[in-house]
């Protein structure tokens, strides 16, 4: 009997919440869920937090090189908006019962990932226009429909955060259109970045469906709710006006429009590469992280400054009620 009545109740837990699933309901933090659940909503979130926070180092990188005050202005606040982003995500995988000074410690050793896109250097102030216009696209694309996630605090964190990655994508796309209503040199330079940007940011989607080993039982836990591939391919047929617009061409030859789909077929990334940069052999792999590192270590005295005054603070607060009891 004792033996058997826990198993009855975990089966009666499991049970609702797979009816909170079916209904496509959300799952709170106070609520019971699978540990599989758990587990793989704190490796899509961490990544997602991780991702924001090393996505700074690029574009920080342009900050003070901007050509003029306005551009700096705009450059500073988007840089600010992703260090919302990451405290916003960390504060949603704390409600799964992690802590984000354990989720950094292992992004700092290499045991969780970030988005393979950051691991390509910004080389030129067109980098940022089409980081914008691209990366930020992909963004959104990816993110939007986590704002129906079935798990509560990361769908109601992705709100603001794909609000705010809108406003990023059209600012980026209003650089490269000043850029090419410019100088031949600076319509140069937006292809030149364009080349450059296009496949990591097609990779940003993830392997192939038939590679991506997590996104059935994601689909299944309304965590995700399209396949990589079809959001890849939302993504291109969403970029192609845009580059036609902005008159440059997108490096792919075989891009082209299928009209027995109504959507456009594209060429294959390289998916060698994208493993070599996800396993940490990227352009700048080593330097993003060895800079986030640095920052974290750097910033070691802050925290321990604020928890002892934390502290100090709890500790007076217990000696008022102790005298007042």
């Amino acid at each position: 009997m004792s033996i058997a009545e826990p198993l009855t109740d975990e089966r009666e837990l499991e049970t609702g919440f797979d009816a909170t699933i079916a209904a496509d309901q959300r799952i709170e933090p106070r609520d019971w869920m699978p540990e599989g659940y758990r587990k793989t909503l704190i490796r899509q979130i961490a990544q997602h937090a991780h991702s924001e926070i090393i996505g700074m180092q690029p574009e920080g990188n342009w900050i003070l090189r901007a050509p003029s005050l306005r551009r700096k202005a705009i450059l500073l606040a988007k840089v600010q908006d992703e260090a919302g982003h990451g405290m916003y995500l960390y504060a949603a995988a704390e409600t799964l019962g992690v802590d984000r000074e354990e989720l950094t410690e292992k992004l700092i050793d290499s045991k969780q990932k970030y988005s393979s896109i950051f691991n390509y250097p910004t080389l030129s102030y067109a980098d940022i226009g089409v980081i914008g216009w691209l990366v930020d696209g992909a963004a959104i694309c990816n993110q939007v429909p986590l704002c129906r996630c079935s798990y509560g605090p990361y769908a109601r964190a992705m709100i603001r955060i794909c609000k705010e990655e809108s406003f990023h994508q059209r600012q980026g796309y209003e650089l490269l259109l000043a850029m090419a209503n410019g100088t031949d040199a600076q319509r140069q330079m937006v292809q030149e970045a364009t080349d450059r940007w296009w496949w990591p940011s097609l990779m940003m989607f993830g392997p192939p469906d038939g590679d991506s080993p997590n996104s059935q039982q994601s689909m299944a836990w309304n965590i995700k709710r399209h396949t990589n591939d079809e959001l890849r391919q939302r993504f291109v047929d969403m970029s192609v006006p845009q580059a036609e617009a902005l008159g440059v061409t997108l490096p792919d030859p075989e891009l082209r429009w299928n009209d027995e789909r109504q959507a456009h077929d594209y060429g294959e990334p390289d998916w060698d590469e994208f493993k070599a940069v996800i396993a940490g052999s990227g352009p700048a792999n080593a330097q993003r992280v060895a800079h986030r590192r640095r920052a974290h270590e750097g910033g070691a005295w802050v925290r321990e400054a604020a928890q002892a005054y934390a502290d100090k603070q709890a500790a007076r607060k217990d000696e008022v009620r102790k005298a007042a009891a």
